[in-house]
């Protein structure tokens, strides 16, 4: 479908800030691995326009729609999309050709005065468009001896640190790999630990995507791909597929190395010398409020193929759905 190493390749992205950031670190790489040059192609897609709450509009590819119509019609050569707002079918046109090694998989609390997630007072006022945070933050305060009131909140990183500037907020929640990637990590005043706050699967990774029958540019972008965020995601999404739950549901999910190696960065398989042989896959499904909680986990070997990584996420889904996932996850439609 490129048959011209003269041209540019075209590269579509969302028009935000944080969209553009991350292409733009993806154009960079595909420059060095292919010699040639790379444009952004601004793409303005259902989620940037519209001013519902992502719960409302449903979530499940309302940033995607529009990239992937761009790549069908052949108006851009491949697409940059946060992986955690694909839907999880994917179509047979298209091909994720590659998953770049993962940025900060956590959730990040930006608040007044500095304060951490335990520092902040009761009835604290959290803003997140999310109901998995919802359910997940209600659970934690919980755990703290204390309430607080989430605030439905849409919009950018500026506007929603705007909130808590303003004093209309004390805090709100974004993911941290957003704030690194815009080089504003700084700007976080907590990171939520992943044993009391999940992320959304997928969360802090990226999926290049282009045309299935575009083998030479599949081949080239496959170049940046990370075998271990591949089987990570895909695990955390195939879990998330057979709960038949869409990115908006209240799900988290993240699949990592075992307890031995936390120090670690993940995509590093050596601790003390040895390779590190398993992987965990933990899940959550709640209430919006917090007060009913399904949190799993399973540990197998580390998937070395695509069908391994999806086996993983069913086994632990099927696991959650024998403890009652699928009438929580029947709230997000509320």
């Amino acid at each position: 479908m490129n048959t011209r190493p003269d041209r540019p390749l075209r590269l579509g992205t969302r028009r935000s800030k944080l969209a553009m950031s991350q292409s733009g670190h993806v154009a960079e790489a595909v420059r060095a691995v292919t010699g040639r040059a790379v444009e952004l192609v601004e793409i303005t897609t259902y989620g940037d326009v519209s001013r519902e709450h992502l719960a409302q509009i449903g979530g499940t590819g309302v940033f995607v729609t529009a990239l992937r119509e761009a790549l069908v019609r052949g108006d851009v050569d491949f697409a940059v999309h946060s992986l955690k707002d694909l839907p999880t079918a994917q179509p047979d046109d298209l091909v994720i050709a590659a998953m770049p090694k993962r940025e900060d998989a956590r959730d990040a609390l930006v608040a007044r005065d500095g304060l951490t997630f335990e520092q902040l007072p009761d009835g604290a006022r959290i803003g997140t468009g999310s109901p998995r945070r919802t359910s997940q933050l209600h659970a934690y305060a919980r755990s703290l001896g204390k309430r607080i009131e989430t605030v439905a909140i849409r919009g950018n990183v500026d506007t929603r640190i705007g909130f808590v500037r303003a004093g209309e907020l004390d805090a709100v929640v974004l993911a941290a790999a957003g704030l690194n990637r815009l080089g504003r990590g700084d700007e976080a005043t907590d990171l939520l630990a992943v044993d009391c706050v999940l992320p959304a699967p997928g969360q802090g990774a990226l999926a290049v995507e282009c045309l299935a029958s575009d083998a030479a540019l599949i081949a080239a972008l496959g170049e940046l791909d990370d075998p271990h965020t591949r089987a990570a995601v895909t695990a955390e999404r195939s879990l998330l597929a057979a709960l038949e739950a869409g990115c908006s549901a209240p799900v988290g999910a993240l699949a990592d190395l075992p307890p031995l190696s936390a120090p670690l960065e993940w995509g590093d398989p050596l601790v003390d010398g040895q390779i590190v042989n398993e992987m965990r896959l933990r899940g959550v499904v709640g209430t919006l409020d917090g007060s009913t909680l399904v949190q799993l986990s399973t540990t197998g070997p580390v998937p070395q193929s695509y069908d391994e990584a999806m086996a993983l996420g069913r086994e632990l889904a099927d696991e959650m759905l024998a403890k009652g996932a699928a009438g929580l996850m029947g709230e997000r439609s509320l």
